[in-house]
């Protein structure tokens, strides 16, 4: 005969062990299908390299020069977004935070070459913007994906 202490323990175990195979709540359902901010950022920045690359291509400078400020100056994800992502970056928020910081000085020296209308200097501070970028997709985009998105 089972005692109501063992009932009990018996009931707990058994919501225990059923809690892992349970529905997420919808709010973070709702959340993880949500795209991040720092996507649509992304996009902007990428189109606004697009638009440094033709500018330098044609020596559009005063195009260079507004699309590499906008580089520099491009928006912030919203504080509990940033939260969110610092969060699942880890130890490697200041490296992640780094990468950040190289795009805004590159892009800075970019805008500054244009202004200039020093090609060579331009190119040689793109080239810098464009290897920043690349390492820190190499490093981060995989894996932020697979992490908000799934296996998009």
């Amino acid at each position: 005969m089972r005692t109501p202490l063992v009932a009990a323990l018996s009931l707990v175990a058994g919501l225990a062990l059923a809690a892992p195979n349970a529905p997420a709540p919808v709010e973070a359902d709702a959340q993880a299908a949500k795209p991040l901010a720092l996507r649509n950022i992304m996009r902007e920045l990428g189109g606004n390299m697009q638009v440094i690359t033709d500018g330098i291509s044609r020596g559009d400078w005063a195009l260079v020069e507004q699309a590499a400020g906008r580089v520099a100056d491009h928006p912030q994800s919203p504080v509990s977004e940033r939260l969110r992502i610092m969060s699942f970056v880890g130890t490697n928020a200041g490296k992640f935070k780094a990468y950040d910081g190289e795009t805004h000085s590159a892009a800075e020296a970019v805008a500054k070459g244009a202004r200039a209308r020093d090609g060579e200097t331009t190119i040689l501070a793109f080239q810098k913007l464009q290897t920043g970028c690349f390492n820190c997709h190499r490093e981060f985009r995989k894996p932020f994906v697979e992490h908000f998105y799934g296996a998009r």
